[in-house]
């Protein structure tokens, strides 16, 4: 301890109207960390207090939770408004008992973590203050174990800058603290704090806090890059928006404004896709931390801030709905349909056994009706039939999958999913029947007059039956060996053998045309 510091300690002046209970709560904070009239304790090293959102965390509580909740009870947004509309105290009590909370899974960093410990080796009292409930930093206090107390929002105080600084000044003094803080929020404590620590600061708010303090100091931590935010928006799933090519190889449609309007199309699909992508891992972070790949994913590790996320949703889908514009009304009430089908599943078809699988393949179907519209020609129902049983097979593969990743794991059934690890043989089962199915249809149509009014060769199509027997046959096998991504769709795109495969059964049916 500086000697400057030591003589601020000794001549600081506490009010005598400012009594011990008053400076700690008593049930979260050790009154003799801060006991004005014990001098041995005064000149113990300064305190240091840690944010919770976005410096302990890489994460925001009051979002995740949010989120959680509108993924369970998507009606609850009326209650959050009405919390809301009472003071953000208020929102964050409605807000504090998530089922699924668990702060082992939570992003910590480890650039704060290592500074608390070090700082504990110094024999220094650590405190965390957050503007989240205190119920959730209870928790996440408990399971750390490196703090002394805590200073949190309740029912009715929302513990945010200068409320949060006047707690933390009756408790320690002016200038009798280190604080880590990372958002502008933090600026009213970082004012009253002996040395302020920062991490992941925008820009404006460095500025602000070098202004404000003079011992700062900046803690390291990785920005977010290009890759970072290509694995947020699912740019290697957007191969799956080909689909609206489909209508017009079929079709044989190649005149310059259809090719035009299908990759519209086609751009217009990726980016509403990529905003409700978004919208689907937010709801999904407390079980995607559980899942043994998903948990890599850009918001549930942390590596993308949730706040900036949010703000991304409505730009992509507006410029999705500028380009659909751009192609036919038809298409665009097609997107509006496909945007409607894949939020209800983020919100609810998911959490359903079976109707989840079902909107998965309706999502594959309307980006073929999508591209049907693009071009102003009415699907083929053989066609839209052929992919709904084919993609449902898919969906039950990619269900599948994970039960059997978890049976494996020995992870408990998932809190989100409406499928137990008992159901993998009759999942399975559902899976080869549609996808025998599918084939089935393939057939009838090769055998229909359908056929013979759209290829020269019908007969070739009969070739690219066994193809995809085999393709599908292969899929299963893997997948109840273990050995299949979480998403066969993108598995098919990487996997050698498949694309093979699947080249060879479009040959055939190119030979058809």
């Amino acid at each position: 301890m500086s000697e400057l510091h030591r003589e601020f300690l000794l001549q600081r002046d506490f009010p005598p109207e400012l009594q011990e209970d008053d400076r700690l709560e008593p049930t979260h904070a050790s009154p003799s960390a801060v006991c004005p009239g014990n001098l041995e304790t005064l000149l113990q090293p300064c305190p240091l207090v840690v944010d919770l959102d976005g410096t302990l965390l890489r994460s925001d509580l009051l979002i995740e939770t949010a989120f959680a909740e509108l993924g369970r009870r998507p009606y609850s947004a009326v209650d959050l408004a009405k919390a809301l509309c009472r003071g953000k105290a208020c929102l964050k009590h409605h807000l504090s008992q998530p089922v699924d909370f668990d702060p082992a899974f939570l992003p910590y960093d480890e650039e704060v973590l290592t500074v608390i410990r070090a700082a504990r080796e110094q024999g220094r009292a650590i405190y965390l203050a957050s503007a989240s409930h205190e119920r959730l930093v209870s928790a996440v206090s408990e399971y750390l174990g490196l703090f002394d107390g805590w200073f949190a929002t309740n029912e009715t105080t929302n513990c945010a800058a200068d409320v949060k600084a006047e707690k933390l000044i009756a408790a320690f003094g002016k200038g009798g603290f280190d604080y880590i803080g990372n958002d502008v929020a933090d600026l009213p404590v970082w004012r009253h704090a002996a040395k302020s620590y920062a991490i992941r600061t925008s820009a404006a708010v460095a500025k602000k806090l070098a202004r404000q303090c003079a011992n700062v100091q900046h803690l390291a931590y990785e920005k977010a890059t290009w890759r970072t935010w290509a694995r947020l928006l699912r740019l290697h799933q957007y191969v799956k928006n080909g689909l609206v090519f489909v209508p017009l190889l079929i079709g044989q449609v190649f005149d310059t404004q259809s090719m035009v309007n299908t990759g519209l199309a086609f751009l217009a699909f990726s980016l509403c896709a990529s905003g409700v992508y978004i919208l689907n891992d937010l709801v999904d972070l407390q079980d995607d931390r559980g899942h043994r790949t998903k948990c890599r994913r850009p918001l549930a590790c942390g590596d993308i801030p949730l706040s900036d996320a949010i703000a991304v949703i409505p730009i992509l889908l507006l410029l999705a709905l500028a380009v659909a514009i751009m192609v036919t009304p038809g298409f665009v009430l097609v997107l509006a349909g496909y945007f409607a089908l894949t939020t209800a599943y983020s919100f609810f078809f998911k959490r359903k056994m079976i109707l989840d699988v079902v909107a998965l393949a309706s999502l594959y179907t309307t980006r073929v009706i999508g591209g049907a519209a693009a071009i102003s020609v009415w699907p083929s129902p053989w066609l839209l039939a052929f992919m709904m049983s084919w993609f449902l097979s898919l969906a039950l593969v990619k269900r599948y999958t994970e039960l059997i990743g978890r049976r494996t794991a020995r992870l408990p059934d998932s809190k989100g999913r409406d499928y137990r690890k008992a159901d993998i043989g009759m999942v399975g089962a559902l899976a080869a029947g549609a996808g025998m199915n599918a084939l089935t249809l393939f057939a009838l149509y090769a055998a229909s007059d359908n056929a013979r009014d759209v290829y020269e060769r019908p007969g070739m199509l009969w070739l690219a039956g066994p193809v995809l027997a085999c393709w599908i046959a292969r899929i299963l096998m893997l997948a109840h060996r273990g050995q299949m991504h979480d998403d066969p769709v993108v598995f098919a795109i990487r996997d050698k053998v498949s694309l093979a495969t699947l080249a060879v059964a479009g040959l055939f049916v190119f030979f058809a045309m």
